[in-house]
């Protein structure tokens, strides 16, 4: 498993760098956080209605941090355990401080099994009768997505895919899984070419596509995290994703984009049904958790909403997870 070390040097970077002022604002405020439960957690004072006192260790629950603030997502894909697994398992210490700091629920739900499925449905709003694993060569995909859909709008996606040797490769490799990156399995329009330049390795905390945008303040507006098939806990122990998590994660909150207050980041497994969801954000309420069944389905209309695109598909009927969560 690589080793994540954050750099105080980086970090200390990506703390001077102003958040970019370009990218495009959209998306209602949420309402109020109907069929949620919080608990009260401490804040930090922020200035000018932003939460500047964001960071790893205080990420959620900020004074000043507002949901309309929400410009950017990312998700981070774990893999094959319920909530019961994870959440509450000493084994999962940091995971478990996610749930405590920020949102949760034990109740998200798949769309489909195995794997492949899950991820399709959470990026086109269908499952188009996929029921396995196969490569992009069995299922060529020409619907709407997602990562089309950011274009389309001017915007920016960006797949970073742990060990994954070549852009957009489009077989599996290694602990590389081609069944966990979703974008390498469109090809309508210009989805495929898109895919050779946006859908990059991970690398690591210090160098790398991820290290490079976190350092530089330029994460695109969608980011689509898939660590390895150890890191992602197929494999390996749930401690071992925690581990990664643990890692990664602060990195990620203690950027200028994340402690503008414009970012959330969704981290989600595959299946089976019921699985855990952590939804981090500077205006998530600390402790929150959703009594609402939310889906793939959900998070992908929770990412349009957000984004200012049409819904796609079956994202029409789920449940939006933006009210429950104050983003």
């Amino acid at each position: 498993m690589r080793r994540w070390t954050v750099l105080v040097t980086a970090l200390a970077l990506v703390g001077a760098i102003g958040c970019s002022s370009d990218r495009r604002s959209t998306g209602a405020s949420a309402a109020s956080s109907a069929g949620a439960s919080t608990s009260s957690g401490s804040t930090n004072t922020a200035s000018n209605g932003t939460a500047l006192g964001a960071s790893s260790k205080n990420p959620c629950g900020v004074s000043g941090a507002s949901a309309g603030d929400v410009t950017h997502v990312m998700w981070i894909w774990m893999e094959n355990h319920n909530a019961g697994d994870v959440l509450s398992n000493p084994d999962a210490p940091f995971e478990n401080q996610l749930k405590d700091e920020c949102g949760s629920s034990t109740t998200y739900e798949s769309v489909g099994s195995p794997s492949l499925p899950n991820y399709i449905g959470a990026t086109a709003g269908d499952t188009f009768g996929i029921h396995d694993d196969a490569a992009p060569t069995a299922h060529r995909l020409t619907a709407d997505n997602l990562f089309r859909q950011a274009r389309t709008a001017g915007l920016e996606s960006k797949s970073y895919e742990d060990a994954m040797d070549s852009p957009c490769s489009l077989a599996g490799s290694g602990t590389y899984a081609v069944k966990h990156n979703p974008a390498a399995y469109f090809f309508g329009g210009d989805d495929h070419k898109a895919c050779t330049h946006d859908n990059v390795a991970l690398g690591t905390i210090n160098s790398g596509p991820l290290s490079d945008d976190l350092r530089l303040d330029a994460l695109p507006e969608f980011s689509f995290i898939t660590p390895d098939l150890c890191n992602d806990t197929h494999d390996c122990p749930v401690a071992t994703g925690d581990k990664f998590l643990a890692e990664l994660v602060p990195a990620i909150l203690d950027s200028a984009t994340y402690r503008s207050g414009s970012l959330v980041v969704f981290i989600v497994w595959d299946e089976p049904t019921p699985m855990p969801l952590l939804v981090i954000a500077p205006s998530v309420k600390p402790g929150t958790t959703a009594s609402t069944p939310f889906s793939h389905y959900s998070l992908l209309r929770t990412t349009e909403e957000i984004l200012g695109f049409p819904l796609l598909a079956k994202a029409n009927d789920a449940a939006s997870m933006r009210a429950a969560y104050g983003i």
